[in-house]
């Protein structure tokens, strides 16, 4: 674990209130180094290069250290060094939060002078991302960990490289923390590469914050949509099953479907641990198939582009646009063995509607290496 922390605090006021303020790490009204008591903050930032985009995040966790405000930081490991070069230099020099006077300083160390610091811990997004629906969990056990203070969260969800359906259930992520975390005293903030991502995910980006960083200022979404809102291309229906897939129904008995899975991952090579894990989500969505509907389903397995992709599809209907990507709970009893499903699963496609349910489980037979 990795501890920074400073004296100092910023002005505290919701996001929406204001779309004033100076170059990020400004601790003016409206700024993004802001404190959220007052509930969620939600910001994307745009950056061109490693440099800006290793002291913007410092800007932001150093206000937040100085409100000893936890930190969880998501990025790329490739980006945690530069980003921990950035904090140590700030440390190193004394540097404080801009905008912050003396007096409000003096103010913060002698509140927090008998607390332990807050933590800001570093995690790798190309891990804990993969699957794009195993991000909020983490934010959410990371705000419950908190308790009741206020947090903050740094992200990368999206970067070059990512596959179209990675980006379409990145994308569909950043929509649904509006949502999910509406209530919370949780300032999070979401980084996107300008020269290296195409236009549509920046513009998905507008849609789905309400406050935008570019060129140091940040400014209020024109188009942002709402908590309930989503950008209409993550809800596209899948395209469809190759010819030459595997397809099965399936309406009482999963031994059959657990059968063809098991045969279908040897065959394709998955080592035993992830053909295990593979069978496992395969027979938590079948499950559900047979739990609420009454018609059954049908199951499509085939290979595409290094990974070994499971579909199935039943008549079923998902309410719950959070479903599988909370943790199960008390509050929360339903939606167990979707959750399960995303642990396992390298990354899950769910398309649901009044004509049924499509869930698209995907499973790469050899790991990508980190990037560097």
């Amino acid at each position: 674990m990795t501890r920074y922390w400073t004296t100092k605090v910023g002005c505290r006021q919701r996001y929406g209130d204001s779309a004033a303020g100076g170059r990020v790490g400004v601790g003016g009204q409206g700024s993004v180094t802001d404190s959220a008591d007052d509930g969620l903050r939600h910001f994307a930032l745009f950056y061109r290069d490693l440099d800006d985009y290793a002291h913007a995040i410092a800007d932001f966790l150093q206000a937040g250290a100085a409100a000893n405000e936890a930190a969880l930081v998501a990025v790329p490991g490739m980006k945690q060094e530069r980003v921990r070069l950035a904090l140590g230099q700030r440390h190193a020099s004394g540097r404080e939060p801009a905008g912050v006077s003396r007096a409000g300083a003096a103010a913060a160390a002698s509140m927090t002078a008998t607390r332990a610091p807050a933590p800001t811990i570093f995690t790798d997004m190309l891990e804990l991302g993969r699957n794009p629906a195993r991000i909020m969990p983490a934010i959410q056990a990371f705000i419950d960990g908190a308790a009741g203070e206020p947090i903050r969260f740094v992200g990368e969800p999206i970067w070059p490289g990512r596959s179209p359906a990675e980006i379409c259930e990145a994308t569909r992520h950043e929509a649904l923390i509006n949502l999910a975390f509406e209530p919370a005293s949780a300032t999070i903030l979401c980084l996107y590469d300008v020269a290296g991502l195409p236009e549509d995910v920046i513009a998905d980006a507008r849609r789905t914050h309400p406050v935008l960083i570019s060129g140091g200022r940040p400014e209020r979404s024109r188009v942002f949509s709402g908590p309930h809102g989503m950008p209409a291309g993550c809800d596209h229906p899948l395209a469809g099953v190759p010819s030459g897939a595997t397809v099965a129904g399936y309406a009482r008995d999963l031994r059959a479907v657990r059968t063809l899975v098991q045969n279908e991952a040897r065959k394709a090579g998955l080592s035993q641990p992830r053909a295990v894990d593979i069978v496992l989500a395969v027979s938590e969505v079948a499950a559900n198939t047979l739990r609420h509907t009454a018609a059954g389903g049908t199951i499509s397995v085939w290979q595409a582009d290094g990974e070994l992709i499971c579909q199935l599809a039943d008549t079923g209907h998902i309410s719950d646009p959070l479903a599988g990507r909370r943790s199960p709970d008390r509050d929360h009893p339903g939606g167990q063995g979707l959750w399960l499903v995303n642990q396992v699963c390298d990354l899950v496609e769910l398309r649901t509607g009044r004509d049924g349910t499509v869930a698209r489980l995907h499973m790469r037979l050899v790991r990508r290496p980190a990037q560097r």
